[in-house]
Order: C-alpha cells, then structure tokens, then sequence
C-alpha cells in the first residue's frame, strides 16, 4: 500500500479538489449532471456521457458498434476511447501537445485538474503559454459547455494553431456522416438508428440523431472524417495536423469526428477565449438556439448562474466540525452533492431498480423530503394488488423494465418500510400514511398504509415449508442468480431483511397506534428469527443461503466464498443474533473479511463457475460483488455495529470508504465521490486490492449518510421531536454538528470524557430531562449542549 503524499490538494478559496498531475492518479475524474444528461471526465481527457431521450444514449462514443448505456466498473481508457482533446501546435518552436493530456501526452511545465461543484477547470502551462480549460452542462440540455482560454506569458508574439478535436465514433451501421455547417460554424454528424421492428421505426423518431460541435471563433477548415483526420500518423501525430490546413473532408458512411481549426496570434499578455457546444440535437434549428443562448459572454453567465442555483438546492442538513479535517471537508462539500445526485436523476435512467429507487429515496430525506415522498407514491403505484413489487419502478411513459429488472428478484418489499421509517422520522408526516394510492393492476386507490402492509403479508407468502425466504433470481446480490431459480432456494440475507422490514413495520404500526398489528409483526419477526437462528448459524457465523438442492453455502466448510459480510451484518439489524454473542461474530468478521481498505463482501473470492450460486461466482476475484470492498454492504455493516452500540468499529467502517492521502494513490481515485467498490482478495492479488471501481452510481451514500447522521453524531428524528445520543469515536474528544430539522437549525456541541458515565444535554442552557428535544418551533435556533461520559 502506498504512502506517499498525492499528488492533490483541496483549493482553500473554492474548496475544489486539486490534481497536480495527469500520471499518477490516471483514472481520477470527477462528474457532472444535469436533469438531462451526466459526465464523467478524467483527468487526461477521456469521458463517458449519457443524455436521456428518454432512454439513456450516447452522442459520442468508441470507433466500433458497443453498448450504449452502462457506466463501467474501472473503466478501460483507450487511445480512441471517447473525449474531449485540444491539440495546440506552436509555430515558434514547431512543436506539438494536446490539453490536457491525451492524445500526445507531451508533458507539461504545470497541471492542474480541479474538480468543482458544478464544473471541471484544466489549467496547464507550456513554457510560456498558459491555458484553461474548462466544461460545465447547459442546464436541462444534452449538451456541454467548454471554454478555452489561452494567455500568452511570454515577451514575444506567439502564433498557434489550436485544433478541437471532439470525438464522435461509430454511429450506425446502417446510415451515418458528418460535415461542416457554415451556418451553426461548426460539425453536424447524422446517424439512423437502426431497426428491424416497424413499430421500432416510429418509436425513433423522437430520437436526437444529430451530435454537433460548435464554436464562437474563426474557424480556418475542419475535419469531420475520422480517418483522414489520423491518416499514418494515428493520435497522436495526426496527418492533418501536420498540414497547413485540416482538409475540409467530411465523413460520408464513415467514421465522424468533430476537428475544427482555429488560428491564434497572441501579443505579450494578450490572451483570447474560445467557446464551444458539444451535444446532441434533433436538427439544425436546435443547434441554432443553442448558439443563440449559449455561445456567448452572456450566456455562458447565464449557464452558470442557472448551475449554481441547481446546486444550493441540495442544501446539506448536517455541516460537522471534528478533529478529522478530511471527513469534515467530504461530508460537508462532496457527499450531500453525491446523495443529491442519486435522489435527484435517479442514477440518469428512466427504470432503476425498485431496491435503488427506494434506498436512493431515503437518502433523500435529509436534503429533501418531499422528493422522497413522491418517489414513494410512484413506487406504491407501480405495486400490485398482491403487495409484490415490480423489480424496477418505471419513470417516464415510455419507459420500460430492461436488463436487470426483467429478471425476477425477491427483495424489494422490504425497502418499503425501511424507506417510509426515514422519512417518518425526519418529518413526522403521519398523514402521509392516509394519502389514497391505485395499484398498478387494479384502479382502486387504498392508503400507503395499506400498501405497505400488503407488502409485508407478500414477504410473508414468499416463504418455503420452513419459514426462509424465497431467493428466486437473486436479492439484493443480482448476480446470485443461480441459488434458487428452480423455486426452492432461500436466502439467509434476504430472511433477515424480512424480519427487519416487519420490525420496521410494527414501529410505523405503533405511531399509528394500531398495537395489536404491531405486536403481530414483533411476532413474525421473532419467530424468522429463530427459525434463520436454526437454519443458517453453524456456531461461527451465518450462511449466506440454501441452494434449490439443499445445499448450505457460506460457511467454514467452503473453501471460496466461506463468509459473507451481509448476513452477519443484518444478523444484528434483525436481532437474530443476541447482543451479546455479538463480539464473538464481530471477530470472525475481522478474522475473516477485513482488508486496510475495508471489509470485503466474500472470502475467500471465488475463482470459477459454482452452478448452484450463479454469475457472481464468474466474477473477477476482488471485483464487484465477488469479494471486493463493496460499499454498500460495508455500509450495512456499519449501520449494524452502531445499531450494537459498537461505535469504534463502525466508524472505523465508514472512515475506510473514503479516500484519504496515505492510500490515495493505491485507490487511484479523487476525494470527491465514495465508489461502488475498491477491489478486494487483498491476500491473493494484494498488487491490486484497494483500487477504485470509479463508479459513482451506489447504494453506499444513503446508508452512510444516515448512519453518521443518526448513529455518529445521534442526532436522529422521532415522532415527537429529536432525539439525542452521539456515538462518536472514542479517540474524539469533541465535535460540533449544525442540524436541519423540521425547519428549525440546531447548533449541537458534543464533548466527551472517561469521567463517569451517562449524557447530559442542555438545550439553550437549559438541562433536558432524557434525550428528546420536544415542541420545536420552525424557524427557532437551538444551541444544544451535549456532555458524554464513558
């Protein structure tokens, strides 16, 4: 594991997180998005974009037909991978770069990537020459804006020639080109999206077949053919550079490119800019309106303005003050906005999966309420009348279940209530249980309360002869596709899910006051409980299921995949396993799963197919669900440990998510996003265990922003008002939370000593008998004084 300081900062002035170079960190990036459309840019150039018509597509992609629509785990770069590049050649010296640093890779004197909120800035420096590079979205638009600005530092003229060269990549085998258009200035690549379906003809039609790049400067020629553009030279030499003009050649059913020319002189200190719009358009009268309001001073201003005011509307409830500099600066900047972008777009498409749309949801009750409650109204709408749930919750009328969601998975009951609890205690909207909801197969409109509670007797009727639950194609883990798909399979994670749902259930049932239903939940919970207690625990740990054949996986007499971390975690959450065995199950844990890049899902990793498991067992030793760090159910675990007064250990959990500068380089990745995973099998590939997956798309931010909200700093909402009961590290001395709840602000200081033992808690000087702050008045400012002895 490497050491060594990384090669970043965090900008004081604007907070961005600062890249000092384009080698190190290869892979860092950082994203964008926009109601529309999401990017990812790495350092170096390359990028991945998606816009929504309404399915995700791509306006830009590689140089060969591939897949259209799914980010990548540690996503491969390639010479012509898709980017955004600027090839600059310098007639003073005869000589040749690209910003930022693909496709010649020509080192240069200073680098700077610098993340933003709502923008990603390049500044790079050629002796003499200084330039910036920046991209933000239009707002609601498939489209980016980018400006170059370049300086001239030197005492001489200089003279350059600066090629945007934006690519487009393989269209459509069945009709695509690309030519200049004088009146945009600019590229118009056509494609025809193929069918075979006449129904599929008319569907199209709406589509945006049309990528553009336009520009505000004198363009002297252009290139929109691929290959001519590259000629012998290829990248990173290409033939029409080389010459005096770019050609003029554009693609006819060839490969498109988008390579514009512009001349620059520059005087000593004189500098000039440049903007430019790369996107997609339904015609040429579009790409003119974009022009119209965009290409310019004016309406860059406006993009910003517009981004800026998208941005402060995830308003973080919590801004925290600890002896941990690295966690305050992540929690109060980068995962609010990473929580927001999960809530808000709904990971950019138009049928997420049931499971994310729910726990997406509830990560949204912290920044916005409402939206988690219209994300539960669209998802009990799209429930049967049965109480099952869809395996996606489709979002736009011409949407449709895809992929993963046609595959018959057997959780997605026991979000409802786990989702409906979080926003239950951050708003007390008991009324919300009475709001009247139809159910997808019958227009009879029953309450959420009904809803749910149909969902929990389904749970019920997805039980075998023994009381288990029912595995199907998968729960939470797609890729266990194989454990149960002849109907008789159950899994163990997926048990005690149920028994925690029907234990969040009876707590919802309780503030409705309907005890006797209550009681009958607390019921069946104990009683899952005791029969996974007989199934699945072999005296060290839980088994992970029970193959349609019989067979018990995940235990010590498996060679791979011994131990997984998700049912001992939900073994605590469920109270299938008692408190005080606890510790003993904890060391296993450590024994067995920890990594210095955190706990992995599995181990040890499986190398092969195990039919009676499924395609998770294909997977990469370390990668993905097969044995890495994944860090959604590491957040699980957290959530279970403080749920056991096990603080220590579960901060420790959440503190390993992040990257942090003595393992920075190892993890390959920027500070500004907790990734899906980090590679795990730290014992058979240690060369490569705790590299980033890259991926930003996870249920990790929900789980890890609740947990270090409510169990941290145990600032966590109930019916009649805030409960109190910090949980923080024992080597903190103290910290400071500012609290949003219920639209009153709460500035909440916590110390701590070995002294004694209990809490005390004064509100505005005032000592609080118990720890509930009751009777809070919207608008108020509490100063809360929180006293912990241990």
């Amino acid at each position: 594991m490497m050491s060594s300081k990384p090669p970043y900062f965090q900008c004081e002035t604007s907070q961005a997180i600062v890249l000092t170079s384009p080698t190190a960190m290869p892979k860092a990036s950082g994203f964008l998005w926009n109601k529309k459309m999401m990017l990812q840019m790495n350092c170096r150039g390359y990028a991945v974009a998606q816009f929504m018509q309404p399915e995700p597509t791509k306006y830009a992609s590689g140089p060969a037909l591939e897949a259209t629509t799914f980010m990548q785990p540690e996503h491969h770069y390639y010479a012509h991978h898709p980017g955004r590049f600027f090839y600059v050649k310098s007639h003073s010296d005869n000589t040749l770069f690209s910003l930022p640093f693909e496709p010649v890779k020509q080192p240069a004197d200073q680098f700077e990537f610098q993340v933003h909120e709502n923008e990603l800035i390049w500044k790079i420096r050629y002796q003499s020459l200084a330039f910036t590079v920046s991209v933000e979205l239009i707002p609601n638009e498939g489209a980016e804006l980018w400006t170059l600005e370049v300086e001239n530092l030197g005492s001489s003229e200089h003279n350059i020639d600066i090629y945007p060269y934006f690519s487009i990549g393989f269209l459509s085998w069945m009709n695509q080109s690309a030519d200049f258009d004088e009146s945009i200035n600019g590229i118009v690549a056509n494609k025809v999206t193929p069918y075979q379906k006449l129904d599929d003809y008319f569907r199209n039609k709406h589509l945006k077949e049309k990528t553009f790049l336009i520009s505000d400067g004198l363009v002297s020629s252009f290139c929109a053919n691929a290959n001519e553009f590259e000629g012998l030279g290829g990248l990173h030499s290409p033939d029409a550079i080389s010459r005096a003009s770019l050609g003029n050649a554009a693609a006819k059913y060839e490969v498109p490119v988008a390579a514009l020319h512009h001349k620059i002189c520059l005087l000593p200190k004189q500098s000039q800019k440049i903007r430019f719009i790369f996107g997609a358009a339904s015609d040429v009268d579009e790409i003119l309106k974009f022009r119209q309001h965009y290409l310019s001073e004016q309406g860059a201003l406006q993009v910003r303005h517009l981004n800026k005011a998208y941005v402060e509307r995830y308003s973080p409830v919590v801004k925290i003050h600890t002896p941990d500099s690295e966690l305050d600066h992540f929690v109060n900047k980068w995962l609010p906005r990473q929580l927001f972008y999960h809530g808000d777009v709904n990971r950019l498409t138009t049928d997420p999966q049931t499971r994310n749309y729910l726990q997406d949801a509830m990560g949204m009750v912290f920044l916005n309420p409402e939206t988690t409650k219209t994300a539960m109204v669209t998802a009990l709408s799209q429930q049967n009348s049965d109480g099952s749930m869809p395996d996606g919750v489709l979002l736009h009328p011409d949407a449709e279940l895809k992929y993963i969601n046609q595959i018959p998975h057997s959780d997605h009951c026991v979000w409802l209530p786990i989702c409906l609890c979080g926003y239950l205690h951050e708003t007390a909207d008991t009324g919300f249980l009475d709001a009247l909801i139809p159910f997808a197969d019958s227009p009879d409109k029953t309450s959420v309360a009904e809803h749910v509670e149909r969902a929990m007797k389904w749970l019920e009727t997805n039980l075998d002869n023994r009381g288990l639950s029912l595995i199907h194609q998968g729960d939470w883990c797609d890729p266990m596709n194989m454990v149960g798909y002849k109907g008789k399979g159950v899994s163990a994670w997926l048990s005690m899910a149920t028994s925690y749902a029907w234990q969040q259930w009876a707590h919802i049932c309780d503030w409705m006051s309907l005890h006797t239903q209550a009681q009958y939940w607390r019921t069946a919970a104990s009683q899952m409980n005791e029969r996974i207690q007989h199934a699945f625990y072999q005296g060290n740990w839980y088994g992970r299921g029970i193959t349609d054949e019989g067979r018990l996986f995940g235990t010590d007499g498996d060679k791979q995949g011994a131990m997984f971390l998700n049912p001992q975690s939900w073994a605590m959450l469920s109270g299938a396993i008692e408190k005080h065995k606890a510790p003993e199950l904890i060391q296993h844990i450590q024994e067995h799963l920890y990594t210095p890049f955190g706990p992995v899902m599995l181990a040890p990793a499986f190398t092969e197919m195990v039919e009676d498991i499924g395609r998770v067992t294909q997977k990469y030793p370390g990668s993905a669900e097969n044995g890495s760090v994944y860090n959604h159910a590491a957040a699980f675990y957290a959530f279970s440990l403080y749920h056991y007064d096990f603080a220590d250990e579960g901060f420790q959990i959440l503190s390993q998510m992040l990257v942090k500068e003595e393992d920075a380089l190892t993890r390959g990745q920027l500070p500004v996003f907790i990734p899906n995973y980090y590679r795990g099998a730290w014992k058979e590939h240690p060369e490569h265990a705790g590299r980033s997956s890259q991926l930003f798309n996870t249920g990790t931010i929900a789980w890890f922003y609740r947990t270090l909200v409510e169990q941290t700093f145990g600032i966590s909402g109930s019916k009649k008002g805030l409960k109190i009961n910090p949980k923080l590290p024992s080597h903190w001395p103290s910290a400071s939370v500012t609290r949003r709840f219920r639209d009153a602000t709460f500035h909440v200081d916590i110390t701590q000593s070995s002294r004694g033992k209990g809490i005390k808690i004064a509100v505005n000087g005032v000592e609080l008998q118990g720890n509930e702050i009751t009777h809070i008045v919207a608008g108020e400012i509490y100063k809360v004084c929180v006293k912990v002895a241990k």
